[in-house]
């Protein structure tokens, strides 16, 4: 029997979409579920949740078992086809408001720190130790089983798992599959929606835009290189620094402007404070969203609790349709995070990059995409770096990395002098106490 285990089930809203897609897919629907968190609460109301939609959109066909705790994580696994990664090592209260509160003393303002920056640092460093443990146990009971992994820092999680364990892993992120739609209507160039072709590619939060066509093949950057400029200068709105990629470097970035506006030098400045406001630079974003949703959660939990009356429509999660392609061998297009083995040609190999993929029986199939204009690797390697001394310090144990890491972080450096760097890592590092025991 097809078995799909998700790991930190205790994400309730993810789990719900993922697995309740998976209801809703014929090829997956009556597969066997494993939900497996380290949150007794969390687990059940998802079980629960589950649970009600597999019985209204379901028929009940799937069998969904819980499992709680690190003693039942083998069990969880054992025999599974798909593998679902959704934890967050920490959750938001105490690791994600310290991994703010504390740059913050040192000056160094952050808006999402998930992905880069010294909070994607520190994040990458709690999480990698326990996939460690999650990539033993696979190897041991679902050798063969795919990885589909969801957590940030996407890029080093994703690269680790690659490059230093035997389970079959591809990093998913929803920026890609919205990219060029989000800027078409931003732009007010709807009409060029239907039939459109693209061709997206990276690293995960800074792939790029490369090739934008209409339906009939005309180039559409011309247009949009035009319009872009235009509205940066004319009015506000919330998507100015990835128009400010455009007419700079000449090409859209797939992840929105606050997370971009952290992952270089040149938003964020201390020297120039006008720019938070003259770019409608949301600090602070990430724990205020945190904050919103696990207010919205609470209150949407009760009235599903309450009735049960819940169904689902199937997303565009690409969970789902990769698992529907791998099973029926029917090919689908997804863009992956995946080791860059001959991939992007001026980026490292050891790099994880975001690439368009054929997904089918075989397998997932990464296509080769050649070189990226000059300026956008060199933006891409500026976040490599740190990707890539922060995988390394995570898996030697090594805080001397941690804190070149630090030092390589765009944003951090352009801030902070290297005492003060060292300082700020120390200090995170044992705010975060049993989190981070191993550095």
């Amino acid at each position: 029997m097809l078995k799909i285990t998700f790991m930190g089930a205790g994400s309730t809203v993810f789990a719900r979409n993922v697995l309740g897609d998976c209801m809703c897919t014929p090829a997956l629907r009556d597969a066997e579920i494993a939900l497996y968190d380290i949150d007794e609460k969390r687990l059940e109301e998802s079980n629960i949740i589950l649970s009600a939609i597999n019985k209204n959109v379901n028929e009940g066909r799937a069998k969904i078992n819980t499992y709680l705790g690190v003693s039942n994580r083998k069990a969880a696994l054992a025999g599974a086809t798909f593998v679902v990664n959704a934890i967050q090592v920490g959750g938001y209260d105490p690791c994600t408001i310290t991994d703010f509160e504390i740059p913050k003393k040192y000056g160094l303002k952050q808006t999402i720190a998930d992905t880069l920056g010294i909070g994607g640092i520190m994040r990458a460093l709690r999480t990698i130790p326990v996939l460690e443990g999650f990539a033993r146990d696979m190897e041991e009971v679902c050798p063969e089983a795919y990885f589909l992994n969801y957590t940030n820092p996407m890029a080093m999680l994703t690269g680790y798992m690659q490059r230093f364990t035997k389970v079959k892993t591809v990093g998913l992120c929803h920026s890609v599959q919205v990219c060029s739609e989000s800027l078409l209507k931003g732009l007010g160039m709807e009409d060029k929606l239907e039939g459109r072709t693209e061709l997206i590619a990276g690293i995960n939060h800074m792939a790029w835009l490369l090739k934008l066509r209409d339906r009939d093949g005309n180039d559409l950057y011309p247009e949009i290189r035009r319009r872009a400029e235009e509205k940066n200068k004319n009015e506000k709105h919330n998507d100015m620094v990835r128009y400010e990629y455009i007419r700079h470097l000449g090409y859209y970035c797939t992840e929105s402007s606050e997370h971009n506006s952290e992952y270089n030098p040149f938003f964020i400045k201390s020297k120039y404070p006008e720019m938070i406001e003259d770019y409608q630079i949301p600090l602070d974003e990430y724990p205020r969203r945190c904050i919103s949703q696990i207010e919205g959660w609470e209150k949407e939990k009760e009235s599903i609790l309450d009735n049960g009356a819940i169904t689902h429509e199937r997303s565009r999660e690409y969970a789902s349709y990769i698992m529907e392609a791998i099973v029926t061998n029917k090919p689908y297009k997804i863009g992956g995070n995946v080791l860059n083995r001959g991939l992007i040609d001026n980026l490292p190999s050891e790099a994880c990059v975001e690439v368009p993929c054929l997904v089918d029986g075989s397998g997932i199939t990464p296509c080769h995409v050649g070189s990226l204009p000059t300026q956008l690797a060199a933006m891409n390697m500026s976040n490599i770096n740190v990707q890539l001394l922060t995988i390394e310090a995570a898996k030697d144990r090594d805080r001397k990395k941690i804190y070149q890491a630090a030092m390589m972080d765009p944003h951090t450096a352009a801030e902070l002098n290297i005492p003060d760097i060292i300082s700020m890592c120390d200090e995170l590092i044992a705010a975060h106490g049993e989190y981070m025991k191993e550095y």
